[in-house]
């Protein structure tokens, strides 16, 4: 009996030491310190912290959870699967608003993501033409903001078309298949599309893209302020390294994301990576033109709820502190 108790607890031992998962803070240190963390092929940033291990190598142990689209990442906020995740501007206000408590700690990219596309050969060559079709679009992400943006320039509402709630990789192929007459794409599928399928991007505006954002938990941000710096911090370094090599940027996000060398550069050519961290008055600019559409469409609770939203929705102190 004593050898099987004392047996017991030198496997129990070396499990401990084979995960490397330790919990709580540890003394003076990250100490192998637990955060779960999303990555993103629209996030090109995560790729590099993912890649290069920059939190673990400062002492974390992180589990990363693949994030398809911002309506995915804020499944993951709300279901406590991850403490940060990249979405968004749109769909972290919209995530607020329905009662999800994350904070925008980070902008991670000021992308020009989405467009409007249709196959090759469609008639279709402006938005107007748009009344009656059926659209792919992912709710609850910025590709479908877009939409109702894009929409509005001709003054048409979502109520002027049949939008079919895709994946944004599902709703490629819809657009490929010709099941949909277009889609709301979200790069690297829409890059993709346009250079292997053919499809034209018939709407292009990257002033009603919403930033990318990264949003954490707040019961995270009050237990664990020090690991969220600490994921800011990396993303920094990140930005850093990504502007001195956009072409193992563009090599790594091809490899990730399963797609060409010429894809990521053209996600990449979209994608403006120094910009300011700091969420602020121009993310809150934006964001004000967004409220309405949100609220008319009924995304959100209420008209109330999305301005309550917008006014807490910002916690600057951690990129502040990591561009110091």
């Amino acid at each position: 009996m004593k050898f099987r108790a004392a047996l017991a607890v030198l496997i129990a031992a070396v499990a401990v030491l084979s995960s490397g998962c330790v919990q709580g803070e540890g003394s003076g240190g990250a100490g192998d310190a637990d955060i779960r963390l999303d990555y993103a092929y629209y996030n090109p940033l995560s790729l590099v912290v993912r890649d290069q291990k920059l939190l673990e190598n400062a002492g974390y142990s992180v589990t990363w959870v693949l994030s398809a689209g911002s309506n995915k990442a804020n499944e993951n906020l709300r279901a406590e699967a991850i403490d940060i995740g990249s979405t968004a501007g749109s769909a972290a206000l919209m995530a607020r608003a329905n009662n999800t408590p994350i904070k925008v700690v980070s902008l991670y990219s000021k992308p020009e993501w989405v467009a409007l596309a249709v196959p090759p050969g469609s008639p279709i060559d402006s938005v107007a033409k748009l009344r009656g079709q059926k659209i792919a679009a992912t709710k609850g992400t910025d590709a479908y903001f877009f939409l109702l943006q894009a929409l509005g320039t001709a003054g048409l509402t979502g109520k002027d078309v049949d939008i079919v709630n895709l994946q944004h990789s599902d709703g490629k192929i819809a657009l490929e298949r010709g099941s949909v007459a277009a889609w709301a794409a979200l790069d690297p599928y829409m890059a993709q599309s346009r250079q292997e399928g053919k499809s034209r991007l018939i709407y292009r505006n990257a002033d009603f893209a919403t930033y990318g954002t990264l949003n954490a938990r707040e019961d995270f941000l009050t237990e664990h302020p020090d690991r969220a710096q600490a994921v800011v911090d990396a993303y920094e370094k990140a930005r850093a390294w990504a502007l001195a090599h956009p072409t193992e940027l563009a090599a790594l996000l091809a490899r990730d994301a399963g797609v060409t060398p010429e894809v990521a550069a053209e996600e990449l050519e979209r994608t403006v990576l120094d910009n300011d961290p700091v969420p602020g008055a121009e993310l809150r600019s934006v964001l004000e033109r967004v409220v309405p559409i949100v609220v008319g469409d009924g995304s959100v609770r209420s008209a109330d709820a999305a301005t309550a939203s917008l006014e807490s929705l910002f916690e600057p102190k951690f990129a502040a502190q990591a561009t110091q």
